[in-house]
């Protein structure tokens, strides 16, 4: 749920305070664990690490990212895959593939020759 118009989007003071006084791009990636906080105009150029629950994710802040949260970035679950024998099928498949692409690139390789 969004925030009221009157108070404004939420941003962490002290985020704008580790920024103050900075250029972007310089320095390492700028610790934090506040995910709710907006992406501010003053934040574009800098490198974020937002703690995901593990680990801090980079996160680089572009122009398109301005009004959206940290956290939206910086996923907080891992999709392995989904399985089952048809998944497995697939996969096989999309090896075979692979082999018989190098196969061939090698049999052109020596042909060539």
């Amino acid at each position: 749920m969004s925030r009221s118009l009157y108070k404004g989007p939420y941003v962490d003071e002290r985020l704008l305070k580790k920024i103050a006084g900075k250029k972007p791009g310089e320095g390492g990636a700028i610790k934090t664990w506040a995910r709710a906080s907006v992406i501010s105009p003053e934040m574009v150029g800098f490198t974020f690490g937002v703690h995901n629950g593990k680990e801090h994710v980079s996160v680089l802040v572009a122009e398109e990212m301005v009004g959206h949260r940290l956290g939206e970035f910086s996923p907080t679950k891992k999709f392995h895959r989904h399985g089952g024998k048809m998944q497995k099928e697939l996969e096989q498949k999309k090896k075979d593939a692979e082999v018989a692409a190098a196969k061939a690139a090698k049999t052109a390789a020596t042909n060539k020759k």
